[in-house]
């Protein structure tokens, strides 16, 4: 039976049986319907109940020649499906070659506003390099204990009214939105003493600094990616086509963006990280030249397709909400972005995953429409969507999206299919 026509206890069991689920995690995933409401009501504010979405494994993306599951977290039916797709193609040709900067930086500002003399500002910050670096050690040490901490300063003018410096700080294994601000508050109270002028503000970016994107390669057999009733030559050479017109088309490169992160969002919702800093981070990366582009390309080299992908990926394996919800650790065991052997977590092999992970849910969207279509696909998985629309409870879910595969798929038609199966004797 195919990992996907299982029953989730039976997909957990074959997890195990692999390797990548141990028995404690398998338990939690098997009761992982509702948080400990104190640590719901510890993670926001107002909280007055709890919001379930499902959890599912991408299978088999191989990223440097390592096998991963990808947990990801999601309510669009095709966006696992097609991840485990694509993620079975690109194991056809050996997988995929990713890379992440060797340091994990996040940029944070110090603004000021109402410079009288910004000459003067401009020079005094600038000879104060070193203090700067001084007050951002002081001001978190326990980054520096751990290897990290600020790496660049640059102080510039923007446009005619605001002064800025720019702190390049280096986070390590975090996230590090909360060690940017603090660094950058202790920066803002210094310099302002220096200068004679109140900060207007304080604040990481979810811009990343230069040099910071994720990159992904796949080199493909156009064999491998033929589709029912259309050759692989012709289907690779309509996913180089689209990847053109994407670059040429800001309409086109939006929703060839959107598909990427929907792979990409839904494995960092699965960890705990922060998917609005994520996906900020990526638009305005693909935005960078003054024109919306692609973050993924494809095209035809020595008749191979080749799908290239760069990506700032903002995340981390430690600290805040990857820490304290169970199913968040539990997915990045099972994905083997912790390491079992107790050395420090590297944030460097979630970053790698989730760009390949963007990178093979792009194939199999443009796969898709250079072949069959969107919808064949979609609406044969929306079928249960439907069928839970109509009412359909236990056993009727999967009675009435099969009866939908060969019928119009609506919920008009669901809700007939169901009123049939229950006054079926």
């Amino acid at each position: 039976m195919k990992f996907y026509e299982m029953a989730p206890e039976r997909r957990r069991a074959r997890m195990q049986a692999e390797g990548s689920l141990s028995p404690q995690d398998a338990e939690l995933l098997a009761r992982s319907g509702r948080l400990d409401p104190a640590v719901a009501d510890g993670l926001i504010e107002n909280q007055i109940g709890q919001f379930a979405l499902p959890l599912g494994v991408a299978r088999g993306l191989v990223v440097n020649g390592e096998p991963r599951d990808v947990p990801m977290v999601t309510e669009e039916s095709s966006v696992v499906a097609a991840a485990s797709n694509g993620a079975r193609i690109a194991a056809l040709n050996g997988g995929v070659a990713a890379h992440a900067p060797a340091e994990h930086r996040v940029r944070a500002e110090v603004v000021f506003a109402d410079v009288l003399d910004r000459d003067a500002a401009l020079a005094i910050l600038s000879s104060r390099r070193r203090d700067v670096f001084d007050v951002a050690r002081r001001a978190k040490p326990s980054i520096v204990a751990r290897g990290g901490g600020l790496r660049d300063v640059s102080v510039e003018p923007v446009r005619d009214e605001f002064l800025k410096i720019a702190l390049d700080i280096d986070v390590q294994a975090a996230m590090g939105a909360n060690i940017a601000d603090t660094i950058a508050e202790a920066v803002a109270a210094a310099a302002g003493d220096w200068i004679g002028v109140r900060a207007l503000t304080a604040i990481l970016t979810n811009a990343v600094p230069g040099g910071q994107a994720v990159t992904a390669e796949i080199v493909l057999d156009p064999a491998t990616v033929a589709c029912r009733g259309i050759a692989g030559d012709e289907v690779a050479e309509g996913v180089a086509r689209l990847s053109r017109l994407a670059e040429a088309d800001v309409e086109r490169a939006v929703t060839h963006n959107k598909g990427i992160m929907n792979g990409i969002s839904a494995a960092v919702l699965a960890t705990g990280n922060d998917t609005r800093a994520v996906e900020a981070g990526a638009h305005a990366f693909a935005a960078r030249t003054g024109r919306y582009r692609p973050l993924a390309v494809w095209s035809m080299e020595e008749g191979r397709l080749v799908g290239r992908i760069a990506v700032p990926l903002q995340v981390g394996v430690v600290g805040g909400a990857t820490t304290s919800l169970p199913a968040a650790r539990a997915a990045q065991r099972i994905a083997r972005y912790l390491p079992d052997n107790g050395s420090t977590p590297s944030v460097a092999a979630y970053q790698e995953t989730l760009a390949a992970l963007g990178l093979v849910q792009n194939l199999a969207a443009l796969r898709a429409l250079a072949g069959p279509g969107i919808q064949a696909g979609h609406m044969a998985l929306q079928a249960s969507n439907l069928a839970i629309s109509a009412g359909a409870r236990g056993g009727e879910i999967a009675a009435v999206a099969a009866a939908l595969q060969s019928r119009s798929k609506d919920l008009e038609t669901a809700k007939s299919v169901l009123g049939a199966l229950r006054s079926d004797p």
